[in-house]
């Protein structure tokens, strides 16, 4: 009996197979509302958290723009950038650094991941959302040209950073959020499709402008070796990572590279 897929084209079946992939990671990674009748799967998801970041920087840099021809200031504008940023994730990230934030405070490794898993948020996760809410806005203030590529870079990375984290290092608990995640991605090479993707992006920016060509290589290099380091900390911490720690890997990539690049904007 002939495949019944073998008279539909290759490329076509991919595409089929790629687009609910791609909308189930908008579904999961934002609150971008999508119509109930589109199909969406969730296996492999993280492979598409980069580009999703990438674009969720686009976004949040068209609205910078718009409010600078409204003549909003610098600091006003980079703190409703931020609390948009918050907004679109739902957040879902900042959310996984308050719960880590927690569970790194108790002295008693064995109770970590059992404190992270209580809802209720702790001094310390309180004192680390307010951290990288106040980093986030004055590094991005202190950036006033360029702010839409800076955008892209950071919500780029920081996922970049967090597909590492999954395809690297082991997962602590049988299941949760981020059980999924590690189950469809089991190889570093896995990250290589957006690692690519997140250097020509600051390629490109570079070749555009060649006169800020130390902010493209600060960008690219700046964001691996932070996404890298971040992932590679919470599992010295925790001997491995959970979905919390995702999303502080997220936060805490996307903070610092915006902190960096201040010293080269």
């Amino acid at each position: 009996m002939a495949d019944r897929h073998s008279s539909t084209p290759v490329k076509e079946r991919v595409g089929r197979s790629l687009l609910p992939t791609f909308l189930g990671a908008i579904a999961f990674y934002t609150c971008i509302p999508l119509p109930t009748h589109w199909r969406l799967h969730f296996h492999g998801i993280a492979q598409w958290a980069p580009l999703i970041g990438l674009l969720m920087g686009g976004l949040l840099g068209l609205t910078d723009l718009g409010l600078h021809e409204l003549g909003m200031p610098v600091l006003v504008r980079s703190a409703l950038l931020i609390v948009a940023w918050v907004g679109i994730t739902g957040g879902l990230h900042l959310d996984g650094a308050m719960d880590s934030a927690d569970g790194l405070a108790v002295l008693d490794p064995a109770r970590r991941l059992e404190v992270m898993a209580d809802s209720r948020t702790g001094a310390f996760g309180a004192m680390v959302a307010v951290a990288i809410v106040l980093l986030k806005t004055t590094a991005l203030a202190s950036l006033e040209t360029d702010r839409w590529v800076y955008l892209m870079a950071a919500a780029g990375w920081g996922r970049w950073g967090q597909l590492v984290a999954i395809a690297r290092y082991p997962y602590l608990k049988p299941e949760g959020k981020g059980a999924l995640h590690k189950v469809a991605i089991q190889s570093i090479w896995q990250a290589l499709p957006s690692l690519l993707l997140l250097l020509g992006f600051s390629g490109i920016f570079g070749w555009l402008h060649p006169q800020q060509w130390s902010v493209a290589v600060g960008m690219a290099m700046g964001g691996g070796a932070i996404a890298i380091l971040t992932g590679a900390w919470f599992n010295y911490k925790l001997g491995g990572h959970t979905g919390d720690t995702y999303g502080a890997v997220v936060e805490w990539t996307e903070t610092l590279l915006l902190c960096v690049l201040t010293m080269m904007g």
